[in-house]
C-alpha cells in the first residue's frame, strides 16, 4: 500500500512539471537521469548526417577523400557531443528546451543535407547549419547564465567557446575558400577546449556520470548501424547471389562483434571508471578523457561502414576499400584500446584485447588480392575471436565493467 502511494505520489508531481510550460534551469541530479524520447528524436538526424558524411568516402576513396569526410564528420560528432553535454546538465525538457532543441536539429538537418558538398557546392549551407547550432547552444547556456548565478564561472568557457565558435563559421559565409575551411578549423578548435577548460575551474557544474556513458553509448550504436544497412544495401545491389550472400552474413557478424567488443569489454570498463568517480574534481581529467577519446571511435566506425558495403556490393576488392576498412577497424580497435587501458588501467589486459587484434586485422587487410567475402571472413574472425578472448577476461576477474 505504501509503495502504492508512494507512486502516485510521484506520478502528480510528473503531472504538476508537465504542466509547467517553463521551467527554470536547473543541474541535474537526479540518480535514474537516463536519455529522454527528445535526445532520441535528436540523434535521428545525426543518423542521416553521420550515412552522407559516409558516402563522401564510398564515393572517393583516396587520401583526399578520406581528409574530407574526417573534417566534415570530426566537426559534426563535435556539434553532437556539445549539445549532449549541455543537455547532460542542465535538460529541463520543459518549453524552451524543446525548441531550441528542435531548432538545432534543423541546422543539423541542413548540414546532414549539404554534407556530400560541404567541401564544394554546398559549403556555405553547412556552415549556416552549423552556426545555427551553435547559436542555439549559446542561447542555451545564457539561459542558464541569467538564472543560475552559481554556475557562470563555470559555464564560461564552454559560453566564450561556442560564440567564438558560432563567430568563426557565421564570418566564413562572407569569405572565399580556402580561407572559408581554415575559419572552420578555427571555429571547431576553440570549441574543443571549452571543456577541457571548464573542467578545471573549481565547483563547476559536475557532469551526469550514469547519462553521459548512456549518451555516447548510443552515439556508438548509431555508427554502428551504419554497418549493418551497409549490410542490407549490399544484399539489395548484389542480386543476391551465394557469394554476396555469404559476404553479408560475415559482415554483419563483424558488425555484432564491434557492438559485443564495445558494449560488454571497452565501453563497459570506461563507465565503470566515470561511476566510481562520480563527480570528483579531483581526477577532473577522467572526463575529458573519456569525452574525447570517443571521437576516433566515431570515426572509425563510419570508415568500416563503408568498406564493408563496398566488399559486399563489388566482385574485386581495391586497393581503397581494403585501406578503408583496415583503417577503421585498426582504428576502433587502437581506439578502443586506449579507452580500456587508461579508464581500467589495466594495460596488459588491454594489449591482449583489443590490441591484438590491431596487427591481425592489418594483415588481413594487406593479404595479396582475394575474393571479397574472404577478406570480410577474416575480419570477422579476428573480431569473434577477440570477443570471447574478452569474455574469458571478464569472466577471470581480469576485465571489471559496469553495464552501459
Amino acid at each position: 500500500m505504501a509503495d502504492t502511494t508512494a507512486e502516485q505520489d510521484r506520478l502528480d508531481r510528473e503531472d504538476e512539471e508537465e504542466r509547467d510550460l517553463v521551467r527554470p534551469p536547473d543541474v541535474n541530479r537526479d540518480s535514474n537521469r537516463s536519455a529522454t524520447r527528445l535526445e532520441l528524436f535528436f540523434d535521428l538526424a545525426f543518423v542521416l548526417f553521420v550515412g552522407h558524411c559516409a558516402d563522401v568516402l564510398a564515393e572517393h576513396q583516396t587520401w583526399s577523400g578520406a581528409f574530407t569526410f574526417t573534417a566534415i564528420l570530426v566537426a559534426g560528432w563535435w556539434a553532437w557531443a556539445s549539445t549532449t553535454l549541455y543537455a547532460n546538465r542542465f535538460d529541463t525538457d520543459d518549453a524552451i528546451f524543446r525548441l531550441l532543441t528542435l531548432t538545432g536539429m534543423g541546422g543539423v538537418i541542413v548540414m546532414a543535407a549539404a554534407a556530400d558538398q560541404a567541401i564544394g557546392a554546398h559549403a556555405r549551407w553547412f556552415a549556416a547549419g552549423y552556426a545555427l547550432l551553435r547559436v542555439v547552444l549559446v542561447l542555451g547556456y545564457l539561459r542558464v547564465w541569467r538564472t543560475l548565478p552559481d554556475t557562470r564561472v563555470g559555464i564560461r568557457p564552454y559560453l566564450w567557446g561556442h560564440a567564438a565558435g558560432a563567430a568563426c563559421w557565421l564570418l566564413s559565409l562572407a569569405v572565399p575558400e580556402p580561407a572559408r575551411y581554415a575559419l572552420w578549423a578555427l571555429g571547431v578548435l576553440v570549441d574543443l577546449a571549452g571543456p577541457y577548460l571548464a573542467a578545471r575551474v573549481p565547483d563547476a557544474p559536475p557532469l551526469h556520470m550514469e547519462h553521459l556513458p548512456e549518451r555516447f553509448g548510443l552515439f556508438v550504436i548509431l555508427v554502428l548501424g551504419e554497418s549493418v544497412a551497409a549490410t542490407v544495401v549490399g544484399l539489395r545491389d548484389g542480386d543476391w547471389s551465394a557469394e554476396v550472400i555469404a559476404t553479408a552474413m560475415f559482415a554483419f557478424l563483424a558488425a555484432a562483434a564491434l557492438w559485443w567488443s564495445y558494449f560488454d569489454l571497452s565501453g563497459g570498463a570506461a563507465k565503470r571508471r566515470l561511476v566510481q568517480e562520480g563527480g570528483e574534481r579531483t581526477r577532473r581529467g577522467v572526463h575529458d578523457f573519456y569525452v574525447y577519446a570517443h571521437l576516433p571511435v566515431a570515426v572509425s566506425l563510419a570508415a568500416v561502414a563503408v568498406g564493408l558495403e563496398h566488399a559486399i556490393t563489388h566482385e574485386h576488392v581495391s586497393t581503397g576499400t581494403r585501406a578503408v576498412l583496415g583503417a577503421g577497424l585498426a582504428g576502433y580497435l587502437l581506439s578502443a584500446t586506449v579507452i580500456q587501458g587508461v579508464l581500467s588501467r589495466r594495460w596488459r589486459v588491454a594489449l591482449v584485447w583489443p590490441g591484438l587484434g590491431i596487427p591481425l586485422i592489418l594483415a588481413a587487410t594487406l593479404l595479396p588480392d582475394g575474393p571479397p567475402m574472404l577478406l570480410v571472413a577474416l575480419c570477422a574472425a579476428v573480431l569473434v575471436a577477440g570477443v570471447i578472448t574478452g569474455v574469458a577476461q571478464h569472466k577471470a576477474g581480469a576485465v571489471r565493467v559496469a553495464k552501459v
